[in-house]
């Protein structure tokens, strides 16, 4: 994978967490895109008021959704599942509380890159309901999109006409990430 990738499944192999600034222990993604070592951020959120959310010490956006990367050699270990356990403690908690439109967007570059990753990787498996609603919405936004009847059309209203086009893909998109960020929560927030 490219180092430079900024949603990929692990964190690049040069960069290193950005509280404590060594390598990666237990490795989770923010919802922003950032990577931190669980336990830093972990302790970064313990710091201010355990009611509310922690903000990314980078960026400083509302972190509602930490994913750990696939670990192989720890799982077992009492630390990791300690740590794992707070992660989806955190999770549970922010994970399901409501969004603003403004996060939804903030955060729709980092679900629909995570997803349409997941949907290349051979090995890792999204349940077949959620690939085949995935697609039926994909298919039928695309449908929309190219023919030639419109809510408002290109022909009559000009550049003007691609508005309703591009509201129905910016919905899709919207949709898709909320789906796909359920998911997530699911299998990382335990609810």
């Amino acid at each position: 994978m490219s180092s430079s990738s900024s949603a990929s499944a692990v964190p690049p192999e040069d960069d290193v967490c950005s509280v404590c600034h060594d390598r990666f222990r237990i490795p989770c993604q923010a919802n922003c895109s950032h990577w931190f070592c669980g336990e830093c951020i972990i302790r970064v959120w313990h710091h201010g008021p355990a009611v509310q959310a922690c903000k990314c010490p980078i960026c400083r956006r509302l972190i509602n959704l930490l994913v750990p990367a696939p670990l192989s050699d720890q799982e077992d270990h009492p630390q990791v599942n300690r740590i794992l356990g707070e992660i989806q403690h955190y999770n549970c908690i922010f994970g399901g509380a409501p969004r603003s439109l403004t996060q939804r967007l903030q955060d729709l570059p980092f679900f629909i890159r995570r997803l349409f990753r997941e949907m290349l990787d051979p090995q890792r498996t999204l349940p077949l309901v959620f690939r085949a609603r995935m697609m039926m919405m994909v298919a039928l936004s695309a449908i929309y999109v190219l023919s030639p009847i419109d809510i408002l059309p290109e022909s009559m209203l000009g550049l003007f006409g691609f508005v309703d086009d591009l509201l129905i893909l910016l919905i899709v998109f919207l949709h898709l990430a909320a789906v796909y960020r359920s998911l997530l929560l699911y299998r990382h927030g335990g609810q």
